[in-house]
């Protein structure tokens, strides 16, 4: 999609802060109100902007330890990929899950409190699942840059 000067300046404005009123959005490009308002419903109906979002502090909402986690499955059988994505959608400690290509079939980024509150998770959920083979989990030491904004 190829957006006009002024609607990447209000999707940066919006991805920087979505609960800004539509008169500040207007006011990062110096466009009118109508105009934005109008951008911002064409964006939701396009499905372009999918929701609005509070982010949390991590650590304050008790989910300090980031573990990234991939994941082989027993077999690609289709049963056995709707199992998995079915027991990744039950929990909400896995934030983010994507198929990926390599040695491993998945790659799970998960929040939770601390390292045993992780090996309680894997062990009694991941690894539990017969469709899952194995999981190798590497712990985020330092997180040195975080985003949603999208390049536009």
């Amino acid at each position: 999609m190829k957006f006009s000067r002024l609607e990447v300046a209000l999707l940066w404005a919006l991805q920087g802060d979505a609960a800004a009123s539509v008169a500040d959005l207007a006011a990062t490009e110096g466009g009118a109100t109508s105009t934005a308002w109008r951008m911002v419903q064409e964006f939701e109906k396009l499905g372009l902007i999918r929701g609005r979002v509070a982010l949390l502090d991590p650590a304050q909402a008790d989910a300090r330890l980031c573990v990234f986690a991939t994941v082989r499955l027993a077999d690609h059988a289709e049963a056995s990929i709707a199992a998995f994505a079915t027991v990744i959608r039950a929990h909400p400690e896995i934030m983010e899950a994507h198929a990926v290509s390599g040695t491993a079939d998945y790659i799970l980024k998960i929040r939770c409190r601390d390292v045993e509150t992780y090996e309680q998770f894997m062990t009694h959920t991941l690894l539990r699942s017969p469709v899952v083979k194995s999981v190798v989990s590497s712990f985020s030491l330092k997180e040195l840059k975080y985003t949603t904004a999208l390049p536009l």
